[in-house]
């Protein structure tokens, strides 16, 4: 089943999920930028509870809101306050000092586009998953995806939540504040290691599944 997403950043769970179990991904960056979603947001798993963490974007301009043409605003020191948040809420997972060189330079280097920051990100983490699906961009805006496409672009969406029911796995402040699902994929990844491709492979995506039956 191809799936059509759109371009996140650090995106939670339900989206990498989708991203593993498709036979063929085409990810959107004609679609019009929209506001307070994953295309410049994520949440992380902060001591006081789900943090969200958002990326500045310049003013849009008139006919330039296209996802592909959103540029990174240089104000307020936001790789600085994302990456301490990161370490933060991550420096004592399992895991974390193992990828921590990996994910450093993203918040030490400057990039124009938010899509490049984006797909940059998707494409380390995908290595260390182990997520060898096929992919590509939209040429076009996709008004009408075909039957055999599964379009999850504002299906994945921080106001609706997760969209599908899902196991626990150990976080470091679940004995202080309970598990909470769905966090962005670097929760998984801290937190199981290697493990995360396991977490995917035996809990794929329903949606996906359901399509695949």
């Amino acid at each position: 089943m191809k799936v059509l997403l759109s371009s996140f950043y650090l995106a939670p769970v339900e989206y990498y999920a989708a991203l593993f179990h498709a036979e063929n991904v085409i990810i959107e960056i004609q679609d019009n930028y929209r506001k307070q979603s994953y295309r410049n947001r994520c949440i992380i798993g902060g001591a006081n509870g789900p943090l969200s963490l958002s990326i500045p974007v310049e003013k849009l301009e008139k006919g330039k809101n296209r996802m592909k043409d959103i540029r990174i605003a240089e104000h307020g020191q936001w790789r600085h306050l994302h990456w301490n948040a990161i370490v933060s809420a991550y420096n004592s997972t399992p895991f974390f000092q193992y990828f921590e060189e990996d994910f450093r330079p993203f918040y030490e280097n400057k990039f124009r586009f938010l899509h490049d920051f984006n797909e940059e990100l998707r494409r380390l983490i995908g290595g260390f998953i182990g997520i060898e699906t096929p992919y590509s961009y939209t040429l076009e805006y996709v008004k009408e995806p075909p039957p055999d496409m599964l379009d999850l672009r504002e299906t994945i969406d921080p106001k609706k939540g997760s969209s599908s029911e899902r196991p626990q796995y150990h976080q470091v402040f679940a004995q202080r504040q309970g598990f909470t699902p769905n966090l962005s994929i670097i929760d998984l990844l801290f937190n199981l290691g290697n493990e995360a491709r396991l977490y995917l492979i035996k809990y794929p995506h329903p949606k996906v599944r359901e399509h695949n039956i």
